[in-house]
């Protein structure tokens, strides 16, 4: 492993995640491709994704790409290779053919479902919302999306309808796990050891992006759905209700005898506060 070029695509916390557990066991890039800066919060600030936070870090070169699809973006790629083997966790655009075949042995993708339920976007938003278990899916990507073959796969957790978990205790668990098995199985895999599984195509089921519409609560609905979307939206776009026109965000709530308990929101305009002490607030 440490005689491989190898470049690691990745944008999220769940990326680096993966190259932290990657750096724990002794395998660390030589390059990491990410997207370019994007403003970000209520101040719409300039903020670099993750990935490059921690390449800086870790002095290992990163490029930013606007569009993979372009041949200035395959040749600005291929000028730091020749490369082995790429890895893909969380880059956020499909990877083009002509960005798969650069690397001599491949390209892995670490994606956090069951393949091949929940191909796509949203994974782990998807899990919350629909699912009651998940885990992590090791496979070599192919020109379609989330369709190549399985290299490994494992399920790492299930929950109930009434205790489903938080988005961002979801992505640490299958980050960690999603890690931990890449940096065992990548070995074998480069060796030519590890018998590849071909996914069973009839049992497909997608997951798409998330809009900021997509986090809006109906009140009315069951306990159990509005939970899973106050839990799956929890960072971004935030599950949120309308109290006459103030837009107010749910950062936390459970459920007890069937019915949805609200524990902590943002008013607009305000800081996270308790739901209860809101509400007095909002009354007087």
């Amino acid at each position: 492993m440490n005689n491989k070029n190898w470049a690691f695509f990745g944008t999220s916390n769940f990326s680096v995640i993966i190259l932290e557990e990657m750096k724990q066991a002794g395998f660390l890039p030589t390059l990491i491709v990410t997207v370019m800066d994007k403003p970000k919060g209520r101040k719409l600030i300039i903020t670099p994704p993750e990935t490059k936070v921690w390449a800086e870090k870790e002095n290992i070169k990163v490029i930013q790409l606007k569009t993979l699809k372009v041949q200035e973006s395959v040749d600005l790629i291929c000028s730091h290779g020749p490369f082995d083997f790429f890895v893909v966790a969380s880059y956020g655009k499909i990877i083009p053919q002509s960005i798969l075949d650069i690397p001599k042995l491949g390209t892995i993708n670490v994606h956090p479902s069951l393949l091949p339920k929940l191909r796509g976007a949203s994974p782990l938003q998807s899990a919350i919302l629909t699912e009651n278990e998940t885990g992590v899916s090791i496979m070599r990507l192919d020109a379609g999306v989330d369709h190549g073959p399985i290299i490994v796969q494992k399920k790492l957790l299930a929950w109930s309808n009434e205790d489903v978990p938080y988005f961002e205790d979801l992505e640490k668990s299958m980050g960690h796990e999603g890690g931990k098995m890449l940096a065992e199985i990548l070995p074998d895999w480069l060796e030519g050891k590890v018998v590849e599984q071909e996914q069973d195509h009839s049992l497909v089921t997608l997951c798409g992006k998330i809009e900021k519409e997509n986090g809006e609560l109906n009140l009315e609905d069951s306990a159990e759905i509005n939970l899973q979307k106050i839990r799956a939206y929890h960072i971004w776009p935030g599950a949120y209700f309308f109290l006459g026109k103030m837009r107010v965000i749910v950062k936390r709530a459970h459920v007890e005898e069937n019915r949805l308990v609200i524990d902590q929101v943002i008013p607009e305009g305000k800081k996270e506060m308790n739901y209860k002490d809101f509400l007095r607030g909002h009354k007087s």
